[in-house]
């Protein structure tokens, strides 16, 4: 089953994500903020990435940026999962490479939806 990095400065839509996704199979790894998640990316590999925009410290779209100029995550799907729904936020971080968008809130369903159709779209090992 595919692991997937969760990244949100929200305790409560890390703990929803984490148990959601797990609940399903998935192996997933939460980090509180972009920093945390570079640290955690860089000593491992996901088949795909959540993260929040508004996050303290690096911001989501900074986290795509860096992740996109690593080796081992040029092809990762990666999904903004944030409140934000302004189309030059969404504009910006595509141009930088985030495949996809879930608009918070979200259901369970929907989160899973979202994996499901990214990880078989994108990843090489779902």
């Amino acid at each position: 089953m595919a692991t997937i990095l969760a990244v949100d400065d929200s305790t409560s839509i890390r703990n929803l994500i984490q148990r959601t996704l797990e609940d399903k199979g998935y192996d997933v790894v939460v980090a509180e903020d972009g920093v945390q998640a570079m640290e955690i990316a860089r000593s491992r590999t996901f088949n795909m990435v959540l993260t929040d925009i508004n996050m303290p410290n690096m911001t989501g779209i900074s986290l795509v940026s860096k992740l996109r100029r690593l080796e081992t995550y040029k092809d990762t799907p990666i999904v903004m999962v944030t409140t934000e729904d302004k189309d030059f936020k969404k504009e910006k971080a595509k141009s930088l490479g985030a495949n996809g968008w879930l608009q918070k809130p979200f259901t369970q369903e929907r989160l899973l939806n979202v994996v499901k159709v990214m990880l078989e779209k994108y990843s090489k090992a779902s």
